[in-house]
């Protein structure tokens, strides 16, 4: 039997560091500068391992963000979870929970910079993305809010559950005040709605 020499390379361990590795050339130097060699350099693989992990480059940004909304689904759970009998507690939780990790969050600061004309290669991890992003995390707010007691009819929570997810979003992308006072606005906003409605939740 031939003896192996070639040390074994764990896809999945790979996989991950090179993501992680994107993700900080793009936050220190833009997604332009990241190339597959200095990329192969930087998670310590060969440039041949970047290619059987994550494929093209095009497929490495969307690894880069799904990976990276994943943590902010986490922080959305978190807040969630941390308060399973108050329901305008869990949101303002989840809400800051999510401000508070975006606001010191520098892949996503290097994405928004793209608007601004920093790097434009970036504009599709925004685009192509969003609307997707934006029903995912839809669907996981949804989840949790299913096990509250809400005196609303399902579409018209629906519809709440959408007004409270882009009015984060859009504070996520460009933050007016701090994570602490937009969480207790927009708090307040489903608050007055249910109340509205006659409930107490």
């Amino acid at each position: 039997m031939a003896e192996v020499t070639a040390e074994y390379e764990d896809p999945i361990s790979s996989r991950s560091r090179i993501i992680a590795a994107a993700a900080r050339l793009t936050s220190s130097d833009g997604w332009s500068k990241v190339t597959m060699s200095r990329l192969a350099a930087e998670a310590g693989v060969s440039r041949q391992t970047v290619y059987n992990a994550v494929g093209s480059r095009e497929d490495l940004a969307e690894a880069m963000v799904l990976t990276e909304s994943a943590k902010f689904m986490f922080k959305i759970v978190e807040g969630f979870d941390s308060h399973p009998d108050d329901l305008m507690a869990a949101i303002h939780a989840a809400l800051e929970n999510t401000l508070v990790f975006a606001e010191g969050n520098a892949l996503l600061r290097a994405v928004v910079s793209a608007t601004h004309g920093a790097d434009t290669e970036l504009l599709p991890l925004l685009t192509t993305h969003s609307e997707s992003l934006l029903g995912t995390v839809k669907v996981v707010v949804q989840n949790r809010v299913d096990s509250y007691e809400i005196g609303l009819e399902p579409e018209r929570i629906a519809t709440v559950i959408d007004l409270v997810v882009r009015s984060a979003l859009s504070h996520v992308m460009q933050p007016s005040a701090t994570p602490q006072e937009t969480a207790e606005s927009i708090t307040w906003l489903v608050a007055s709605v249910l109340r509205r409605n006659g409930n107490s939740a």
